[in-house]
């Protein structure tokens, strides 16, 4: 028979610590009802600084989803780590994450996805691939942010900090043949015509290569190395997150349903099959344009924005764990995993739960 992708396993973990929009107005321009009308976004969590990281956010949803998965960390035989919030530069999570959780065995593989939003998919997909051709036997996927380190907590960032929130989600996948389980299909897409748009700029080695270098805040003059910290950068804001929401709004509009509808159609299934679609927590916005186009009935449509935020990696096996909890997804059920972010990336992942 063949090899199926199966999730034998999912956990999640968020910081105790919640943080409201009034809570925000301490710090910034901002009020509840103008985060609100513009995200669905209620409240977010935010770790403890020096005691946290997302490394160990990552860890805590994996022994999770380990625990559930019936096995032991020791049998993982793989690690996948999806985040746009690494504790380092380099190494990677991955390393981290196989240290946090004790796992001695230097056989194990360990890889690190840096596709924001959408990490979760393609790392899903990636480890589809591996199972399929029997490389490996139980992958631990994880996607996992601490972005309440890397946030601008003036009214200048309102933009972009009202959005996010930590947190992490884990899941175990497996090899097999039982019918009518395990992943059907993933789809990935990327176009990097504006990946400025939505990025993390500086610090960076690019000099100001991919545009206007004083724009970027480096010096007209070259100067030895490249990863560096100008005044320029840190007396205009450079040094965090920038987003041009409409392009990003009007961008995720239109791929959603399109990598959505890839997904289906590649299936032969159509959105009236649907038990669940879990967006990418992006905006509550974008998921209610989303459903409304694809005409799907609300107990189609899985969101907690409203009480995590944007957790970018990790909202959507963070979503997925708690739909799972709640009895809204059982065996058998026709689930869409759906995501939109930086790069531009994209993806769906389409699976008999």
């Amino acid at each position: 028979m063949a090899i199926s992708t199966k999730i034998a396993g999912i956990g999640h973990y968020v910081p105790e610590h919640e943080v409201t929009n009034n809570d925000l107005t301490k710090y910034m321009d901002t009020s509840d009802e103008w985060i609100r009308e513009r995200t669905g976004i209620q409240s977010r969590r935010y770790a403890k600084k020096h005691e946290n990281t997302t490394t160990t956010l990552g860890a805590e949803a994996a022994k999770i989803a380990i625990e559930r998965a019936g096995i032991k960390k020791e049998d993982v035989d793989f690690i996948i780590f999806a985040t746009l919030s690494p504790d380092y530069y380099f190494p990677g999570c991955g390393v981290l994450l196989q240290r946090e959780l004790g796992i001695t065995n230097t056989e194990v593989g360990a890889l690190d996805i840096r596709n924001q939003c959408s990490g979760f998919i393609y790392g899903l997909s990636v480890a589809d691939q591996f199972i399929k051709t029997g490389m490996y036997k139980n992958i631990l996927l994880v996607g996992a942010e601490m972005h309440s380190m890397g946030l601008d907590f003036s009214t200048e960032g309102r933009g972009v900090t009202v959005i996010f929130g930590d947190g992490a989600g884990a899941v175990i996948l497996q090899p097999t043949e039982k019918e009518n389980q395990g992943i059907l299909t993933t789809h990935l897409h990327s176009d990097g015509t504006h990946a400025e748009e939505l990025a993390f700029i500086n610090p960076g080695s690019h000099g100001g290569y991919h545009g206007d270098r004083e724009k970027y805040g480096f010096p007209s003059e070259d100067k030895p190395g490249g990863i560096y910290m100008t005044q320029t950068m840190l007396d205009n804001d450079l040094i965090y997150p920038n987003m041009n929401g409409q392009l990003v709004f009007k961008n995720a509009v239109k791929k959603f349903p399109e990598v959505i509808m890839e997904a289906l159609n590649k299936t032969g299934y159509s959105t009236t099959d649907l038990a669940m679609l879990i967006p990418h927590q992006a905006n509550l916005r974008i998921a209610g344009f989303v459903q409304k186009l694809l005409k799907l009935r609300d107990d189609q449509v899985y969101n907690n924005i409203h009480k995590y935020g944007n957790t970018t990696a990790a909202s959507i096996p963070i979503a997925l764990s708690e739909a799972w909890e709640k009895k809204l997804i059982k065996e058998g059920d026709l689930v869409c995993l759906a995501a939109f972010g930086s790069g531009f990336t994209w993806g769906s992942a389409l699976l008999h739960w």
